[in-house]
């Protein structure tokens, strides 16, 4: 939208922040298997290709680390062409995402969660 463009045509990083922080929030909860789940932490962003207006652009995560309350995320933001179905890198971070309970207090991750990232399943 023109809302979210800057004087050079690009998109805000701030509203592509915001896209990241909810996909990879949508993905840690889906892979933790409970709603219960708040950023903690994103990391540094990097800024490699700016995305115009009119372009796509494609959201993949993947898990890097699960700890006893935690999750973290990588993931990465893609400019993709429906001309050619090339994708260019634009964006990447790393988010991490704490499991709460109803007061806002970190609770354990259940164990086969745990389990699932030891065996190796990333998502």
């Amino acid at each position: 939208m023109t809302k979210d463009i800057g004087i050079h045509g690009n998109l805000f990083g701030g509203i592509l922040m915001s896209w990241i922080d909810e996909a990879a929030g949508s993905f840690a909860t889906e892979y933790c298997q409970t709603p219960n789940m708040v950023t903690l932490r994103v990391g540094e962003l990097l800024f490699k290709k700016p995305l115009k207006a009119g372009n796509h652009i494609r959201l993949y995560g993947e898990v890097s680390h699960v700890g006893n309350t935690s999750i973290t995320v990588v993931i990465e933001a893609r400019k993709y062409s429906v001309y050619n179905a090339e994708e260019s890198v634009a964006c990447t971070t790393a988010a991490t995402f704490v499991r709460i309970d109803e007061d806002g207090n970190p609770r354990s991750l259940d164990e086969k969660i745990k389990e699932k990232f030891k065996n190796g399943i990333l998502a």
